[in-house]
């Protein structure tokens, strides 16, 4: 299964829990679910909401019957979807009533919360994510770190909802698109800050954001940390069956609609980017460039071929090409240089698209033969492994067309 994140109105924990809830359907059940988890103090209960003519689900997290926002328990800033919970850091005197260390949380997650030990990890992972996030922004240790009591279960409900209900969907695939964090400025404990929030921008480093005219804080610490979490990839929707979809929506209203999207479902093949790297040889024998075409396939390469060429002072050569996945580029650059004679390499980026590709066993008359199979956009190719199928026919005294015809 591959899920896909529209943030394009960016992202909270409840907004998350309430697509996710819905993705996986019978909606009543799993927020019983939900309130099962020994939380403490916390109840979720989900209810209707409609933006802009689109209906989905808000999802309403209370700790000691009281939403944050809603009964006066406002912490540090309210954020463009209308809850105040989702900032949990506070560099508070930790001896002051009714704030916690990571450790107390650590204690709340591993003692009273029933979810398997994966779940446990993943919520202190998230959670600790946002604790450096803080020490960053207010120039503390995480230790030093500690969080607002109402704000703090709040946060934990979300992420521990969000890491349950994933653990449940156990997608193959988590693909997020670019996050929409709102602009303008937004009202927090320590005064005016700039959206994205200091916390919020420390975590989506490294991730693709972007900004509009929409006025607020779209996307939260705690909607970053779990996005950036859960995120396998960051880019467009790949194409894909989509077998169900979820709304998770907002409180407050824009002039878009206030929610995250997210859609389930299986890939019909995929698109990747890929990097070809060439050069231009006219002073190395064909044997030597054999040689360092296979080196190049042994190392990792996707695939490499040469192209005869006529050079400069119309010496004949030959155009190498090399493509790479992108985290193998280096290597692959370092090969060429030492492999050939070339002084320069060209780069170009790809986008390619590709079947989904799988390898079956398959029993013959001859024993197993492996077949490769490969499927998406409507088609399904079959093709017996050039290898099983020399190796047949040299033992049977056939020719590889003879072999595959008697499969």
């Amino acid at each position: 299964m591959t899920i896909y994140i529209d943030a394009g109105m960016g992202a909270a924990g409840d907004m998350l829990t309430a697509a996710l809830v819905e993705v996986l359907g019978n909606k009543e059940e799993t927020v019983r679910e939900l309130n099962h988890l020994g939380i403490p103090g916390i109840s979720f209960h989900s209810e209707k909401s409609e933006k802009l003519g689109i209906v989905g689900t808000r999802m309403v997290v209370t700790y000691n019957g009281k939403e944050e926002g809603i009964d006066g328990e406002v912490i540090h800033h309210g954020h463009g979807h209308g809850h105040e919970h989702d900032h949990p850091g506070h560099g508070s005197d930790h001896h002051h009533h009714g704030h916690s260390s990571l450790h107390d949380i650590e204690h709340i997650v591993s003692s009273h919360i029933h979810v398997d030990e994966a779940v446990k990890k993943d919520i202190m992972a998230v959670y600790r994510m946002i604790a450096e996030a803080e020490s960053h922004v207010h120039g503390k240790t995480v230790d030093e770190i500690h969080f607002h009591e109402v704000g703090m279960m709040d946060a934990i409900a979300d992420i521990t909802a969000v890491c349950y209900l994933f653990s449940k969907l156990n997608p193959d695939k988590v693909v997020v698109s670019p996050i929409h964090v709102g602009s303008g400025t937004v009202t927090c404990a320590h005064g005016i800050m700039p959206v994205p929030a200091p916390a919020t921008a420390y975590l989506l480093q490294g991730c693709p954001i972007y900004s509009s005219e929409i006025k607020g804080e779209l996307c939260t610490p705690t909607g970053a940390a779990l996005l950036k979490y859960f995120a396998t990839e960051f880019g467009e929707m790949p194409i894909m069956k989509v077998s169900s979809i979820g709304y998770g929506m907002g409180k407050k209203d824009f002039e878009r609609p206030n929610a995250v999207r997210i859609m389930a479902g299986e890939e019909e093949g995929k698109k990747d980017v890929i990097t070809a790297l060439e050069c231009n040889v006219d002073d190395m024998t064909s044997e030597e460039l054999g040689f360092a075409m296979e080196r190049l396939m042994e190392e990792g390469a996707l695939e490499i071929f040469a192209t005869t060429v006529v050079m400069k002072k119309s010496r004949p050569g030959f155009l190498l090409s090399v493509l790479t996945d992108e985290d193998k580029k280096e290597k692959m650059i370092s090969l060429i240089f030492s492999l050939t004679s070339t002084i320069g390499i060209r780069e170009t980026r790809h986008s390619r698209y590709v079947l989904e590709r799988k390898t079956e066993e398959v029993e013959t008359r001859y024993g197993i033969v492996k077949k490769k199979i490969s499927h998406g956009y409507g088609i399904k190719k079959e093709k017996f492994e050039y290898d099983d199928l020399a190796t047949i026919a040299r033992k049977e005294h056939l020719s590889i067309r003879e072999v595959r015809e008697s499969l």
